[in-house]
């Protein structure tokens, strides 16, 4: 399945993308997709009820905005420096265990939300990022049994202030966490339709120029791993939504360091996820 949610900010309504390509109208399913969804196995449950419903489901008007393909997460999770080329451009090695960091969720937002420049930022970059969503509750999981506990896939564009997340203090979250930094979708892809997750093509444009252009297979830490090894510390909550690190070609990492200012286009899709597009403007 494919999951979608579309309708104005606060007033998204739960949809699917169907394999004929429309966008279809699922309220009557009566849930959104969130934590509760999730927990109680509601991938299975809509599943059941598509079966029968979906295809009689009223299409969602094209020039609807489309929001995130999930409700506000309990928490956005991401892995640093998981890409040894993107590590090799920001000039340290691998880590012998995965970063973790945060972003606040008040950064979530849909696919193609203007991205907004903050007050006082002059070193705003972009990642493309292959992000997963957690379908149950889990805790201390072991490897082997990790990709039970999984929803699905999405694709996410991780922005980034680098002087509030390097240069003052030191404190990532500071430069991850500003209103509009956590697109996601345009979808939530099930595991059985994405296929190989280790061989996803990737790819991310500043104004029609390629700057990002890589492939999961390179991943340092594995999803099955990240699943287990963030779940020693922390609860991962149905909902919540894990991103896995972005390939070479950001800003930060260019002979002349790169940034985004207002007017700028980003683009960026992942293989199976879609694609999606933020225009910059400054913070009010």
């Amino acid at each position: 399945m494919k999951l979608i949610r579309k309708g104005e900010v606060g007033e998204e309504r739960p949809g699917l993308l169907l394999p004929d390509g429309r966008e279809v109208d699922v309220s009557d399913f009566g849930e959104d997709y969130d934590e509760v969804f999730f927990e109680t196995d509601g991938m299975a449950r809509l599943e059941e009820w598509a079966a029968t419903h979906a295809s009689n489901s009223p299409d969602f008007p094209e020039e609807l905005r489309q929001g995130s393909p999930i409700a506000r997460p309990s928490k956005i999770v991401c892995i640093g420096l998981n890409y040894k080329d993107h590590a090799e451009e920001s000039g340290v090695e691998i880590p012998e265990e995965p970063v973790i960091f945060f972003k606040a969720t008040s950064a979530f937002c849909g696919p193609n939300d203007d991205l907004i420049i903050p007050r006082n930022s002059e070193k705003t970059d972009w990642e493309v990022e292959l992000a997963f969503v957690m379908g149950k509750r889990a805790s201390y999981v072991e490897e082997e049994n990790a990709l039970a506990s999984l929803a699905g896939y999405v694709l996410h564009n991780d922005y980034s202030e680098r002087e509030f997340q390097i240069e003052r203090c030191g404190q990532w979250v500071k430069g991850k966490s500003c209103d509009s930094f956590a697109p996601v979708g345009p979808w939530l892809v099930t595991p059985d339709e994405l296929g190989n997750v280790d061989d996803l093509g990737m790819w991310l444009k500043v104004n029609g120029e390629t700057v990002q252009q890589s492939n999961t297979s390179n991943l340092v830490y594995k999803i099955p791993f990240l699943i287990s090894y963030v779940s020693q510390f922390m609860t991962l909550l149905p909902g919540d939504v894990v991103s896995t690190g972005t390939p070479p070609g950001v800003g930060l990492g260019m002979d002349s360091p790169r940034y985004l200012k207002p007017g700028d286009v980003v683009e960026l899709g992942i293989d199976g996820l879609g694609s999606s597009s933020q225009t910059a403007i400054a913070a009010k």
